[in-house]
């Protein structure tokens, strides 16, 4: 189905579903969650997929999404006193995706009485040092040492990926397995290992057409030197010490993560939402599941409709696909002039003739779970029924950044 097919599909049903509901708000299409959580588990075949906290950023959903399925796994959550919460909620099996130097949240973690606390990201001895002196007089702290599997250009002097560690050889991986075994206050538990340049970039950027041979070309010399860099890392780990997780993959790299034979687990989060950074992957199939609708307020000629608010622009490096995008009705556009902003956007189009004032016009996020810093809780539209309302982690009035 064409995408302006399936928008003037929903179109209809969301107006059913939101007719007594003021505008703004988010929602999430089960429907369409689900169907999306599906195609995610048959990429990543038999692995388990840890669940990106990040993209999620809604506690009683990561409980759906890990009741959907046994393969569902875990969680990686984005900073440490995010997974103390979620731990203290009940949730197990996190690992702490990145690095921190929060000496409370190290002494809580030191502390904690849960039977597996939540696993540290480290990449250097300075952190590992930061760990150490946190859990003198507590209990070790499980470590998990992130290779980087950015890829090296032109000798090195040039890295496309994100610069997430300095451990890029085995020698490094080894040398830093050693720091960590040599601390007894640390515990080495797990690997990680993210290939943002294969998981992270659309294969046709929007907006850059032209760039997609390059994309394709950068895909396919990464995936060849990351199975081969990730092995190394992880046999030269092995061999300090036996840790048996190997955390890789993302998203849009599920099927070739989970196709080499030391990863043990893949991770995914923005793919249940599929944002509209998604739009531009070809082989991933995902629905859009992830909404927010925005009240028309003006109409200021008959060509044009504008809506309340809705300057949601993305992280990241400042461009067009940054900005949201309307999904509903189908064939409207930000006025150039104005974009996406703060206050009000205008849309224009055809079908912005028919909008009417208290009218909803329904957009989706670029990104996964940033939506839910701009929103309080999530409607769950099943079919043609809102089945509950869930707080999101700033309706929970929860910031871990």
């Amino acid at each position: 189905m064409q995408p302006s097919a399936a928008a003037d599909r929903d179109l209809a049903r969301f107006d059913r579903a939101f007719a007594t509901v003021d505008a703004p708000f988010a929602f999430v299409d089960l429907d369409a969650l689900r169907s999306n959580a599906r195609r995610m588990l048959a990429l990543a075949g038999s692995k388990p997929i840890r669940i990106a906290t990040k993209s999620v950023r809604s506690r009683p959903l990561l409980a759906r999404l890990l009741e959907l399925d046994e393969r569902f796994r875990g969680l990686l959550a984005f900073t440490l006193p995010e997974a103390l919460w979620l731990a203290d909620h009940g949730f197990d099996d996190i690992i702490c995706a990145y690095p921190t130097a929060n000496r409370s949240a190290l002494h809580a973690l030191a502390r904690c009485q849960h039977e597996r606390p939540p696993i540290v990201v480290c990449d250097s001895p300075a952190q590992l040092d930061l760990l150490a002196e946190a859990a003198r007089g507590g209990r070790p702290i499980r470590v998990c040492i992130e290779i980087d599997l950015s890829l090296p250009l032109l000798g090195g002097a040039v890295r496309i990926g994100a610069r997430r560690s300095p451990i890029r050889s085995a020698a490094a991986a080894r040398a830093l397995a050693e720091e960590v075994v040599r601390r007894p206050q640390l515990e080495l538990a797990a690997v990680m290992a993210y290939e943002a340049q294969i998981a992270g970039v659309p294969d046709v950027p929007a907006g850059k057409r032209l760039a997609a041979p390059l994309v394709a070309w950068i895909k396919r010399r990464s995936r060849a030197y990351v199975r081969e860099l990730r092995a190394e890392c992880v046999a030269a780990i092995r061999e300090v010490a036996d840790v048996a997780m190997v955390n890789g993959g993302g998203t849009g790299s599920l099927a070739s993560s989970a196709s080499e034979a030391v990863v043990t687990e893949v991770t995914a989060g923005s793919g249940f939402y599929a944002p509209a950074l998604f739009d531009g992957y070809r082989d991933l199939a995902l629905r859009p599941a992830a909404f927010f609708a925005l009240p028309v307020v003006r109409k200021p000629d008959r060509a044009t409709a504008t809506l309340l608010g809705g300057g949601y622009i993305a992280s990241g490096p400042a461009g067009r696909d940054r900005l949201p995008v309307v999904y509903a009705p189908s064939g409207l556009r930000f006025d150039p002039l104005e974009g996406a902003s703060e206050v009000q956007t205008p849309v224009r189009g055809r079908a912005a003739r028919s909008l009417r004032v208290g009218d909803h016009v329904y957009l989706r996020h670029a990104k996964a779970g940033e939506l839910c810093e701009r929103f309080a809780s999530l409607l769950l539209l099943d079919g043609e029924r809102v089945v509950d309302e869930v707080p999101t982690y700033r309706g929970e009035a929860r910031c871990f950044l």
